[in-house]
């Protein structure tokens, strides 16, 4: 009888009325690792939060399913109860605090402290730090990563490879540990620093810890994985032997069935004039930064950019668009354009839609008809009454007008245009980003990861309403995303990035294996 360190029964989690997990089961042996793979939105976060016990579960009703650990019934209602039963985790986000010690981090709030005379007649919470054991029990922990890092730096100083070490360290520290979630933990490192990363998870395991390992770079999960799961829209579409499995075939599962009878666009892309000319694009944003790219975006058309996570991808319409710093040139309407600007940006007739709606793209305790008007508003001076020369006020009529259209062509499901944003679900939230975005009238639009995180219904209803769109305004649309199929299904050409630049460009009916090659870094 097999004996699992931990397994995962009958998970089910809903949000706000749509299910993102289905009936999912996962289980480990001691000293296994698994890799857990999937496009973004897939569930695979959702899946691993209920297993750490996040606090965004807790907060929105719940799960449904059983945890085991050792065979016996778990509760774990918040991280706390997910350590005390020897569950740590290792987030893409790091979590240490910048004015401490690579030492004081990994011991942090488990810090070992000793008696004193004070403390000995006024009790222990007079007792000091035992700053040696402390040195020791982090020692320890650094060698087990298999990395040299100086117990005694501030993480401020830390080049980012170190953080996400120190973040390990901190993690294998723990006495109880039994399972380490790994979240994309080599995306911010070097070449050489994922060699590192890779053999100290390999060592981490030899010595029983079983390993949940989140990784875009396929080729780590064949090399280090003893088994790979495969996640899809919530449900689990594989679970596979490594032995008995490609990089060719998890593609293919994390993307979905291959769609024979897409018929080829019949523009003919490559006699449309170059609306947008990137030229030696470099962009500072955090695991996607972009390394001296070029591409051409053809006037009218619908280019489709795609690749893995932390590959570049993302950075490209942040840095045009001047939220990262950036450098390069980009040429617009035969015109170069400042990309530290985002008002000079959006004044040329460019908008985006960012895929961070919550945090970029939204006024969360704003209403619809704030959100949807604001920016043209700000921008394009729209929407606004005159009283005078220099006085001007809203025109509330034309505010609900325009917000009731959109509510209406997007099927926003709200009770009003009064509603504030904060309340719908994910899917709604994104239809007011795309409405937002059609309300600049734009004849150039970024769209970064538009279906991320929401359902079915939704997904296709986004993109019918980019192809509607470029289709009724000839507005040149480019689509970032991680789900290929869906760049397959309404673009006319898909541009792969691979670690920081253009690894192809093909049209959006070649193979689906072709583009999983691109995203790998293989030559096709």
């Amino acid at each position: 009888m097999d004996n699992y360190v931990i397994e995962m029964k009958n998970i089910k989690k809903s949000y706000y009325g749509t299910t993102v997990l289905h009936d999912i089961s996962l289980k480990l042996k001691s000293g296994e690792i698994v890799g857990l793979v999937g496009e973004n939105g897939a569930g695979k976060s959702t899946l691993m939060n209920i297993l750490f016990g996040d606090e965004v579960i807790s907060s929105t009703g719940g799960y449904e399913g059983e945890i085991l650990i050792d065979g016996k019934l778990a509760t774990i209602k918040s991280s706390f109860d997910a350590l005390n039963l020897g569950i740590g985790m290792v987030h893409q986000e790091f979590s240490l605090i910048p004015g401490f010690t690579t030492t004081e981090n990994i011991l942090f709030n488990r810090e070992p402290t000793r008696g004193s005379l004070v403390s000995n007649v006024f009790g222990e919470r007079l007792n000091t730090l035992d700053r040696k054991r402390m040195n020791d029990i982090a020692t320890e922990a650094i060698d087990k990563v298999g990395v040299k890092i100086d117990k005694d730096m501030l993480v401020s100083s830390m080049p980012v490879g170190h953080k996400q070490f120190t973040e390990i360290a901190r993690e294998i520290s723990k006495d109880n540990l039994k399972v380490l979630i790994l979240d994309e933990p080599t995306a911010v490192l070097t070449e050489k620093e994922a060699t590192t990363m890779l053999s100290s998870i390999k060592s981490l395991a030899s010595r029983g810890i079983a390993i949940i390992f989140i990784s875009h770079r396929l080729n780590e999960i064949l090399d280090i994985c003893n088994r790979v799961v495969v996640i899809r829209d919530g449900f689990v579409v594989k679970d596979s032997d490594i032995k008995e499995i490609t990089v060719e075939e998890i593609t293919k599962q994390m993307i979905g069935r291959e769609v024979g009878d897409r018929k080829k666009s019949s523009r003919n892309v490559s006699n449309k004039n170059v609306i947008m000319s990137i030229k030696n694009l470099y962009v500072d944003m955090a695991g996607e930064n972009v390394k001296n790219l070029s591409l051409d975006i053809y006037d009218g058309e619908i280019l489709g950019i795609g690749g893995l996570a932390g590959q570049g991808k993302l950075g490209i319409p942040n840095g045009i668009m001047g939220l990262y710093d950036a450098e390069g040139e980009v040429i617009y309407k035969n015109e170069k354009i400042d990309i530290t600007s985002p008002m000079n940006t959006l004044s040329k007739d460019i908008a985006f839609v960012s895929e961070d709606r919550r945090g970029v793209g939204l006024l969360l305790d704003e209403s619809l008809e704030w959100n949807i008007s604001f920016l043209t508003m700000q921008v394009k001076n729209k929407f606004l009454k005159k009283l005078l020369k220099f006085i001007s006020f809203r025109n509330k009529d034309e505010i609900k007008s325009v917000t009731d259209h959109y509510i209406d062509a997007l099927n926003i499901k709200c009770t009003s245009s009064k509603q504030k944003a904060r309340e719908l679900s994910g899917g709604n939230q994104q239809k007011v980003c795309l409405a937002k975005a059609f309300a600049m009238q734009p004849k150039f639009l970024f769209v970064s990861e538009p279906t991320r995180g929401i359902d079915v219904g939704a997904k296709a209803l986004v993109l019918d309403a980019l192809k509607v769109y470029n289709e009724q305004h000839n507005t040149t649309i480019v689509m970032i995303s991680s789900e290929i199929e869906e760049l397959r299904q309404i673009c006319d050409r898909i541009a792969i990035v691979s670690d920081g630049k253009i690894a192809g460009i093909c049209d959006a009916t070649e193979s689906v294996e072709k583009f999983g090659a691109l995203m790998i870094g293989a030559k096709v």
